[in-house]
This record gives structure tokens, sequence and C-alpha cells, in this order.
């Protein structure tokens, strides 16, 4: 029963966090590029307060897949790095914490136009 509650945590957390995101699109007319930083930052901002590293021992994956949690990881990136390495952990450390999964999206991204066949939109 324990890890069903888990894995409910975690459905739940994901689930809000895209249901906000779907609100927004519905009922603003904020573009998706416009929600996405928005989301990076709130994440950012949630981390530097507090707030949103709960959420992450409540919601576990389903708030550090999300965009916040890229927005998380950049900032308990420098964080980090601050305690590291002082001022220039400031420079370094968001990028050091997300160069994995930058690296991963433009591998994938590659191989998934290598295996796609591109149609224009006139077509």
């Amino acid at each position: 029963m324990d890890t069903f509650l888990k894995y409910l945590a975690v459905f739940v957390t994901g689930g809000l966090l895209c249901v906000v995101a779907q609100i927004l699109i519905d009922k603003t007319k904020l573009t998706s590029a416009r929600i996405l930083v928005l989301y990076v930052v709130t994440g950012v901002f949630l981390t530097a307060i507090g707030v949103y590293g709960k959420l992450v021992k409540i919601g576990r994956t389903g708030a550090t897949i999300p965009l916040t949690g890229f927005g998380y990881a950049l900032c308990k990136g420098v964080f980090k790095a601050i305690d590291e390495k002082g001022f220039v952990g400031i420079l370094t450390g968001g990028l050091e914490a997300v160069a994995s999964g930058i690296a991963m999206a433009i591998f994938f991204g590659l191989v998934a136009s290598f295996v796609s066949k591109p149609k224009s939109k006139n077509s």
C-alpha cells in the first residue's frame, strides 16, 4: 500500500502541474514559449524561497520532470556551486546541474530528425 501511495503522489503532483499549464493554454493568450519560461522561472523562484524542495519530497519525479523541475535543478545547482566555488558558482552551477539533460534533449532531437519525415504545413 505504501508503494501505491508513492505512485499516487507522483501522479497527482505531475498531473496538477500539467493541468495548470493546460488551463494557461486554454484560458489565456500566453504563447507556449511564455508558459515554458513562466514554469522554469516559477521553479527557480519556488526553490529559492524553499517551497519547491518540499513539493519534490512529496511528489518526487512528478515534481522534477516538468519544466518547473528544470528550474528547480538550475537553482539547486547554483546553490551547490556557490557553496563549493563561491561567487563563480553563480555563473557555472546551473549549467553544470542541467548539462546532461540538455545534451540528452539535443541527442534525442537529432535521432528523431533522422527517423521522421518532415512535412510542410502547406501539404
